[in-house]
């Protein structure tokens, strides 16, 4: 019995991001998404993102199976012909816009002039948001049963094209 309740409760804590009347009260919203993107993208002179229910469809059917088949680690995203960003938080449930701004933490490594990261730091998240030729986003979310919270979001086209600069 406890384990049918438990997933019932996994079942119900998915966020499948696909339009604004879908998402429970409460529940990130497409627009959390975007705004927090475009904010990130505005600060360096990059034109908007858009949603995309297609790429929303993709990162949720990605988020399911690694909650349902691999205990929310994180995805092998290379696979895909979209760009793509995961966030795996323990002890907490992420909202879009801190996924978002965890992604962006990383332009305090990146260098413009020169198109590097520095040394012994990643920055391919946040060039990836901000990555001017990606026009359009989907992102999905999970809450796994040991507390951990996946986000994962693609873009197209992707980003973080060798010899390109982001912006």
């Amino acid at each position: 019995m406890a384990k049918t309740a438990l997933s019932s409760v996994l079942l119900l804590t998915i966020i499948i991001i696909t339009t604004e009347a879908a998402l429970p009260a409460g529940f990130n919203s497409v627009q959390d998404f975007v705004d927090a993107h475009n904010e990130a993208r505005t600060e360096v002179g990059v034109g908007p993102i858009a949603w995309n229910s297609s790429l929303a469809k993709s990162s949720s059917l990605l988020v399911r199976y690694q909650r349902d088949k691999m205990e929310c680690n994180f995805a092998n995203l290379g696979s895909s012909r979209y760009g793509g960003n995961q966030l795996r938080s323990e002890g907490q449930v992420v909202s879009a816009r801190e996924a978002v701004e965890a992604w962006v933490e990383e332009k305090q490594y990146y260098n413009h002039a020169n198109n590097s990261c520095a040394k012994g730091r990643q920055c391919g998240t946040y060039t990836q948001v901000v990555w001017n030729k990606s026009v359009e986003l989907g992102c999905a979310q999970t809450t796994c049963s040991q507390g951990v919270s996946l986000t994962i979001c693609f873009y197209n086209p992707p980003g973080n094209v060798d010899g390109e600069t982001p912006y």
